[in-house]
């Protein structure tokens, strides 16, 4: 019985997926780079193609890296990718329900500050004094400082909560 091999067109669409995703490569920050399980050849021409600002030689060296790609186990690395993506979907998401929050607390005061404390299980001392500062802000400038120290104060006790979430 003879293997069937696949097809010209099947390992051409494989081997401009693998290209793809060595272009995913040259987005990442470089944190994120480090994480990944990269052979030091295919993790130097991801170097130099961030480098790069001419379109032509950008061009070539992601071929490179496409071709780079062939001789490693891709499967790691679309996992690990997708892991990145899932963490910065999650921070979105709670850049929104910060975001809520604070228009929550910023239109209802000191009564949205106690349903943040009972839902976050937090200490919102520090929030219930920013809203009597808005209260008492008399120019748009204070005010908008204000509300973006709201909003850090919110965002900061949600990542916290996240954390321990993690941990726990």
């Amino acid at each position: 019985m003879t293997e069937s091999k696949p097809s010209k067109t099947a390992r051409k669409r494989e081997l401009h997926a693998l290209q793809q995703l060595g272009e995913q490569l040259i987005t990442l920050q470089d944190a994120d780079l480090e994480r990944l399980p990269l052979d030091e050849q295919l993790a130097d021409a991801v170097s130099a193609a961030r480098r790069m600002k001419s379109h032509g030689a950008l061009r070539r060296q992601k071929q490179l890296i496409g071709k780079l790609m062939r001789n490693v186990d891709a499967e790691p690395i679309r996992q690990a990718l997708a892991g990145i993506e899932s963490r910065g979907n999650a921070d979105k998401r709670l850049f929104a329900v910060a975001e809520r929050w604070r228009d929550r607390v910023i239109d209802d005061g000191n009564d949205a500050v106690v349903a943040f404390r009972q839902e976050t299980g937090a200490d919102c001392d520090d929030l219930q004094v920013l809203v009597g500062e808005l209260e008492r802000a008399m120019s748009d400038r204070a005010r908008k400082t204000v509300k973006r120290r709201i909003f850090r104060a919110i965002n900061d006790t949600l990542l916290a909560r996240r954390k321990d979430d993690r941990i726990s």
